[in-house]
């Protein structure tokens, strides 16, 4: 039997047997697509978090009130300080320290020409940014006043909002900023206006592209935060000396303080996002054994009903290995089909998935969009590995059919 002959007399036998034929495919397709939409997430989000610590200065530490957790990097309700300008100085004397720089984070409601949306705000010297984000360029025209209270810096996702035809601010516009808050007293507002006197360009740091920068006294009246930090970033005086500081921020305030550094906090995440891609990896696996499972099963009940279809082709000269091939062509047909439309749409579903779980940082500010990543070797694994459990999957029904004898086979009713 030719190899010719071989796949035609294989793929008519699925094509008899469509329902249970596509239903079996359908098992694999869904496995493989599971597989290549959590490979291609995954790697997206890892390609993310690089991207984010590149953005960032290697010799910064960020330092908040209490002991943080490096996934959430949020402080705890205790073993907490305020920090204020004490602390400021206190660390600013510490070794190795060769800037303090306090922030004030919060978000606001800007208005903007009629226009209105959520963005971060960050009070902060507008001069010192460039020690958190050395790569940081403006856009022609822009300049940087750190003594105006009035004085704000846009960043790019707030001037071109995502989906706007038109720029949301200019330079030179007066934008009114709203922020609330409430003390013991009950709920406030705080308005107050701001020029726009630069717009940063692309840094591909989303905490900064997506606020609005203003000096320190701006942001203390605005957010309402009576000389309180959120955060200080820290510049060691090399990157060697980062952990050195962080040792000593340690000692000197326990866990009143907390420290890291962008590299320890995308360690944690990467590991994070690592552990949890393994885990759901193996759900998408275990779809690709159940797919396989599904093959046993639909080949099995074929030799059965075949039986005189294989007898009579043993009587006229078949071989046990011509039979045994013959199956597990089927069984790879399967394989192909499953494993090649599972790829498309599982390239497809990341992209969806990708969109769908844009999320909206819980500060405001326009959503954080992380595209998947598909990479061929993958890729290349997945279809080969969905290919090898099907054909692993024949394996059973095929022997079982080469070894019919063709007198018992005849014999059947």
């Amino acid at each position: 039997m030719n190899p010719k002959d071989l796949f035609l007399l294989s793929f008519e036998a699925l094509v008899d047997r469509k329902v249970r034929t596509l239903l079996t495919i359908l098992m694999v397709v869904l496995g493989s697509s599971l597989v290549v939409v959590l490979n291609g997430l995954s790697a997206g989000q890892t390609a993310f978090l690089e991207q984010q610590f590149n953005t960032l200065a290697a010799n910064v530490l960020f330092v908040g009130s209490g002991q943080r957790s490096l996934s959430s990097f949020a402080a705890s309700t205790s073993n907490s300080i305020i920090i204020n300008d004490v602390i400021v100085q206190k660390i600013r004397a510490l070794p190795n320290v060769s800037d303090v720089i306090p922030t004030y984070t919060g978000s606001a409601q800007i208005n903007s020409q009629g226009n209105t949306q959520r963005a971060s705000i960050t009070a902060i010297d507008p001069s010192k940014l460039s020690v958190e984000l050395p790569n940081l360029t403006y856009v022609d025209g822009s300049a940087i006043n750190p003594g105006d209270r009035s004085s704000a810096i846009v960043g790019d996702t707030v001037v071109n909002p995502q989906g706007a035809d038109t720029a949301f601010v200019v330079l030179g516009e007066t934008i009114k900023a709203t922020a609330s808050y409430t003390d013991s007293s009950g709920a406030h507002t705080v308005v107050k206006n701001f020029v726009v006197t630069g717009i940063l360009k692309p840094s591909g740091n989303t905490g900064i592209d997506r606020s609005i920068i203003i000096n320190l006294d701006a942001g203390n009246q605005l957010l309402h935060k009576q000389n309180r930090y959120d955060q200080l970033i820290i510049a060691a005086t090399t990157p060697d000396d980062v952990d050195t500081v962080q040792q000593e921020i340690t000692s000197t305030f326990g866990k009143t303080l907390g420290a890291t550094t962008p590299k320890a906090i995308m360690a944690v995440r990467q590991q994070a996002a690592s552990g949890n891609a393994a885990f759901i990896l193996m759900v998408g696996i275990i779809a690709l054994v159940v797919g396989a499972v599904g093959i046993v099963t639909t080949l099995y009940n074929s030799v059965t009903e075949r039986i005189r279809e294989i007898g009579t082709m043993k009587a006229i000269g078949a071989q046990n290995a011509e039979i045994l091939a013959l199956f597990l062509v089927e069984a790879a047909l399967i394989g192909i089909i499953g494993a090649s439309s599972g790829m498309g749409i599982g390239m497809i579903g990341g992209i969806v998935l990708g969109i769908l779980t844009t999320t909206t940082p819980t500060g405001g500010g326009p959503p954080v969009h992380i595209p998947p990543i598909f990479v061929p070797t993958d890729l290349l694994k997945v279809w080969l590995l969905s290919l090898g459990l099907s054909v692993l999957a024949g394996m059973y029904p095929a022997w079982k059919a080469s070894k019919l004898s063709p007198m018992v086979a005849l014999r059947r009713e």
